[in-house]
């Protein structure tokens, strides 16, 4: 079981990125995928996420700007990023988690894509 991370590079502020984060080793549709990010020296922060339901919801700085979307049949999250500035960049790590019932969950992270933006 693993989540597969890609779409990030080097991208002037103002620019676009989409990142895609696909799961393999899984046979069901995960309930919650999302994104966090952590810059340098920072702590890793959550970007947004997506629940399998379609509900979206986005950290306060990135509202407007970046697009949380996915594919359930694929287990595969997107993340469309528009108007990216330089305290955008960093890290880009995908997350999932399950409640598979009976105290089992699945929790799992992707391996980090790196985003850069320049000024």
């Amino acid at each position: 079981v693993q989540l597969q991370a890609s779409g990030g590079g080097l991208v002037q502020a103002g620019g676009s990125l989409r990142l895609s984060c696909a799961a393999s080793g899984i046979d069901f549709s995960i309930n919650e995928m999302g994104w966090y990010r952590q810059a340098p020296g920072k702590q890793r922060e959550w970007v947004a996420q997506s629940t399998i339901g379609g509900r979206t919801n986005y950290e306060d700085s990135v509202k407007g700007r970046f697009t949380i979307s996915r594919d359930n049949a694929k287990n595969t999250v997107y993340l469309q990023m528009k108007s990216l500035k330089p305290e955008d960049a960093g890290l880009y790590y995908c997350h999932a988690y399950s409640d598979l019932g009976d105290g089992g969950e699945l929790d799992i992270w992707g391996q980090g894509t790196l985003v850069t933006v320049s000024s």
